[in-house]
């Protein structure tokens, strides 16, 4: 039972820290299409130092939206019932490294492995990308232009 209340804590922690992401994400983008929109003219010095803080900005939004996507992914776990159990073996992962890191999803040992072995996941049966098309359409000699595609960049 002691596993079971700590994953109940863990999934608190999981939800209060993605509406804490969500809200930030919010007011970064809010925040860089505000500069960008009321960008003054200025010297060199001033453009440069705009666009090195909208750089370090859209990288922690980066970020943050990779950590964001994380969360979701052991949310969802959470609502099918397999949180906390490895992907790889299956196994639980410790509560510890649950409490490090919530949205882990492999154990110690299998993320060791990994870490180790760039090949090693492929190794286990993972999905084999070179299997995965469209489909038989015909188009896989089209050439796209990507100057003819319209694209909305008011957004």
């Amino acid at each position: 039972m002691a596993r079971r209340d700590a994953l109940l804590k863990l999934h608190q922690t999981l939800s209060s820290r993605r509406t804490e992401l969500r809200k930030r994400l919010g007011m970064e983008l809010a925040d860089l299409g505000h500069t960008k929109q009321n960008s003054t003219a200025g010297d060199s010095a001033d453009a440069a130092f705009d666009s090195s803080g909208e750089e370090l900005a859209s990288q922690l939004a980066e970020l943050e939206s990779r950590e964001l996507q994380q969360i979701e992914r052991a949310v969802k776990r959470l609502k099918t019932g397999v949180y906390g159990l490895c992907e790889i073996c299956s196994c639980k992962i410790p509560v510890a490294r649950l409490n490090a890191l919530p949205y882990s999803t492999l154990c110690i040992k299998c993320q060791r492995e990994m870490e180790h072995d760039a090949n090693w996941l492929q190794a286990r049966g993972s999905a084999d990308w070179n299997k995965v098309s469209d489909g038989d359409s015909g188009m896989d000699d089209r050439v796209v232009n990507l100057s003819e595609l319209e694209m909305d960049f008011s957004k």
